[in-house]
Parts: structure tokens; C-alpha cells; sequence
């Protein structure tokens, strides 16, 4: 053993906690905080064998991962899970990405599709954020990024539960940013416009991105990733309380 091993032994990567790691910004967000040099927690709510997937190309990449599965909507799975979790260190990185659509014009709107929405999104934020705060906070250093949308600062047609969710964490970003400004804990929220994933596939046609996008191209999951990664990072370190919109000028 070579004294450079051990001494990286002796430091421990930082560990970063990847919500909705399974999807297609999630998994960008995932690598880009294994390419840091973070230990990443791939998060999966009901597609573990993405997260799984997500993690092994990490590791086969010479970074470190693992997947973990658990409903962010049911507090008392997600404390245990977390509980478990935090028992090899705290996680000194979190980003809030677990989230859902379930659109309907709002007259037509039913109570389960408000709720499902507000529960991921927002509900979810408080099921995981919660309790891994303290352990951050003895740390002296933290990172909290909540992924929101555009669609939580200008609204969209047929997806009032969404914006409403998505609003909701803006305010809760910048109150919880207070409250932990002087810990050495940023808390951020970053907006995306349309990006490329599976999910907006066949949602927006290249003509009407055309329209809607003064850029005139849907975003990249690795464009997301790359902003994520630079709030993650020490150079961040004066930026908290932020909404940061990614969306070729729509907004």
C-alpha cells in the first residue's frame, strides 16, 4: 500500500444524494456529481433498475455510487431509509429532483392529481430535506439544490398543481437559505425550461420548441447537470437563496 492509498483512505468522499436519480436530468446530475468526486446515492422512487443502471456506469467509470429505492411521499420509509443512510456519514450534497406531472386543465382537475403532484414535489422536499439537515449542519459545509421548472415562475396551462408545487419550493429555497446561511449551507433552486428527455418526448415537437425558445433547441440534461455541479462546489460558496432559470431565454 502506497502512503498516496492511504492517505485517500483517510479522507472519505463527500456524499451526494441524487432524488429521481433514475431520470433523464437526475442520472446527467448523478455523473456530473460523480465526475467531482463525490460519493453519489442514486435515487430511485419506482425504477430501481435505472438508478442500479445509473450507478454501475458511475463505477465503471471509475467513480463511486449506489442506488437506493424508497417512496419520498411516505415520511416514515424515508426517515428509515435516510436513518440508514446517514449511519456511514452525513450527505453534504442534496438535490431535490424527485418530481411528477399530472396535468389537467384546473376546473377538470382531481384532488388525487393535486395531491400526487404536491406530494412529490413538495412534500417530498420536506420528507427528505428535513432530516438530513442537522447532520449537515454539524458539518459546517452543505449543498442543497432543489430542481424546479419555469413552469414555478410564469405558470402553464393544464399544470396548475405542478406550478403551484414547483412556487412552493421557490419560496421554501430561499427561506430555508436563511436560516442556513451562516452554517456554511447554500440552498438553491435551479429552474429548467424544456429539456430533452424521455419524458418531453412527443410532449414538444421541434416546432413548437421552435416557437416557444428563443434559442430555438430544447436544453440538455447535461447543460441542467453542469449548472447543478458549479452550485454543488465550493466556487458556489456566496450563492444561496437563488431561483436560477436554464431555459435559452424563454423567461
Amino acid at each position: 500500500m502506497t502512503s498516496e492509498t492511504s492517505a485517500s483512505e483517510q479522507t472519505p468522499l463527500k456524499r451526494a444524494l441524487v432524488t429521481g436519480g433514475s431520470g433523464g436530468i437526475g442520472a446527467a446530475i448523478a455523473h456530473q456529481l460523480a465526475a467531482m468526486g463525490f460519493h453519489v446515492i442514486v435515487h430511485a422512487g419506482r425504477h430501481l433498475e435505472a438508478a442500479e443502471k445509473t450507478a454501475e456506469e458511475i463505477v465503471a467509470s471509475g467513480g463511486s455510487a449506489e442506488p437506493v429505492r424508497f417512496d419520498v411521499t411516505d415520511r416514515d420509509a424515508t426517515q428509515a431509509i435516510i436513518n440508514a443512510l446517514l449511519t456511514d456519514g452525513p450527505i453534504q450534497v442534496l438535490v431535490n429532483n424527485a418530481g411528477i406531472h399530472d396535468d389537467a386543465v384546473f376546473p377538470g382537475m382531481s384532488g388525487e392529481q393535486w395531491d400526487r403532484v404536491v406530494d412529490v414535489s413538495l412534500g417530498g422536499f420536506y420528507n427528505v430535506t428535513q432530516p438530513l439537515t442537522m447532520p449537515m449542519i454539524r458539518t459546517r459545509w452543505g449543498r442543497i439544490i432543489n430542481i424546479t421548472s419555469v413552469a414555478g415562475l410564469v405558470g402553464n396551462k393544464g399544470q396548475v398543481n405542478y406550478s403551484a408545487a414547483k412556487g412552493a419550493l421557490h419560496a421554501a429555497t430561499k427561506s430555508l437559505a436563511i436560516e442556513l446561511a451562516s452554517r456554511g449551507i447554500t440552498v438553491n433552486a435551479v429552474a429548467p425550461g424544456i429539456i430533452e428527455t424521455p419524458m418531453s418526448v412527443g410532449v414538444f415537437d421541434p416546432d413548437l420548441i421552435r416557437k416557444l425558445v428563443p434559442m430555438q433547441r430544447a436544453g440538455q440534461p447535461e447543460e441542467v447537470a453542469k449548472l447543478v455541479g458549479f452550485l454543488a462546489s465550493d466556487d458556489s460558496a456566496y450563492i444561496s437563496g437563488q431561483v436560477i432559470s436554464i431555459n435559452g431565454a424563454m423567461v
